[in-house]
């Protein structure tokens, strides 16, 4: 069952992610997508993190669905954080 739309959390200088939630059956699912990874769907390479909430709006459906994609494909445990990766997105974006 795909993950539904959460909220913005907002980006993380620590972990240089942006994070977001998700939703599965009213449980909230925390998820963060890495700056190599929203740039490689992006198309662009170095974004410095004042543009990062702009790019995630932009792609945010791609996002989602990648996010939902692997939350489906692995056995998540409840309070993990689903990551994604340069790895995760699709060569045919």
């Amino acid at each position: 069952m795909p993950l539904t739309r959460g909220r913005i959390v907002g980006y993380d200088d620590e972990r240089l992610a942006f994070g977001f939630t998700m939703l599965n059956d009213g449980e909230t699912v925390d998820c963060q997508i890495s700056d190599a990874a929203m740039d490689e769907l992006a198309g662009v390479r170095g974004s410095p993190s004042t543009v990062r909430q702009a790019q995630f709006l932009e792609h945010r459906d791609a996002i989602e669905r990648i996010a939902s994609r692997l939350f489906d494909e692995s056995r998540v445990v409840k309070g993990s954080v689903v990551r994604i990766f340069t790895r995760h997105i699709p060569a045919n974006r």
